[in-house]
């Protein structure tokens, strides 16, 4: 039987295979925001075609030649014309490849976008791994999931682009750190809980906000918050993510001295 200290392990070596591969959120080198049609459809760097975002908001449209060798859709079929790619919102989301670049359309609050993530990127090169503080079983805390009574809830909070965008919420979790009591806000994904995170670590010892994740409450609302999976959000591996900072109420007087704490970079 494994202990929590050797499942907390290979969730660490999971999360730097995951980041590091070919494809991963190193890889990520581009998100180009597109202009709905009828706007002309625009050349993308390093990338064939011309593209833009279809006027229904559908999906990313592309138009190629066959000789410029993208590839797109399940089979990885060759555009030879024109072809439509659903983002990552829709029941079947759609992409393409041009060699071994794999290109992704995003959808996010009714706007499209398309990411470029290439194997060869710089910061996928330079990775060195995830700075991590040692476990340990006192930052793992019962915790207990408050709904709101009015259900989900909006909150516009601050992005890592600069902009400004609603975070669904649907509740509070309340635990315990060191004999203080303590809240955030968090949202439901399925029947996990996740959540935005700030405290007096970030942005010196830790990078400046981190994810949390906690398992599916149970009919009292009794969940585990477990900080030393505390972990960086995609932003803090490239620059072309689009992060959500904490919301209101979300940054910690104390110093959470577990989890995640930074890129490595060689």
């Amino acid at each position: 039987m494994t202990t929590d200290a050797e499942e907390w392990q290979r969730w660490t070596d999971a999360r730097k295979a995951s980041v590091s591969a070919p494809h991963g959120m190193l890889a990520l080198i581009g998100t180009h925001w597109l202009e709905p049609e009828p706007a002309e459809p625009v050349e993308i760097p390093g990338v064939p075609g011309r593209w833009s975002a279809a006027a229904d908001g559908s999906g990313v449209r592309v138009v190629a030649a066959a000789a410029e060798g993208l590839r797109a859709g399940a089979v990885e079929a060759v555009v030879d014309g024109e072809a439509l790619l659903h983002p990552d919102t829709h029941a079947e989301p759609g992409t393409a490849r041009f060699g071994e670049v794999l290109l992704i359309p995003i959808e996010r609050e009714g706007e499209l976008a398309l990411r470029v993530f290439d194997p060869d990127a710089e910061g996928r090169a330079r990775f060195a791994g995830i700075a991590a503080y040692p476990y340990a079983p006192e930052w793992s805390v019962p915790a207990v999931f408050t709904p709101y009574e009015t259900g989900e809830r909006t909150v516009t909070v601050p992005n890592a682009d600069g902009r400004e965008r609603p975070l669904a919420v649907t509740g509070q979790v309340a635990f315990q750190l060191a004999g203080e009591e303590y809240t955030v806000t968090v949202s439901s994904g399925g029947d996990r809980l996740s959540g935005v995170i700030a405290d007096a670590s970030s942005g010196h010892d830790t990078y400046r906000f981190r994810f949390i994740t906690l398992p599916p409450p149970d009919a009292e609302g009794r969940t585990v918050l477990d900080l030393n999976r505390a972990y960086l959000p995609p932003c803090a591996f490239a620059d072309h993510f689009i992060c959500p900072f904490p919301p209101p109420g979300n940054r910690l007087p104390i110093a959470v001295r577990a989890g995640e704490k930074a890129v490595l970079r060689g």
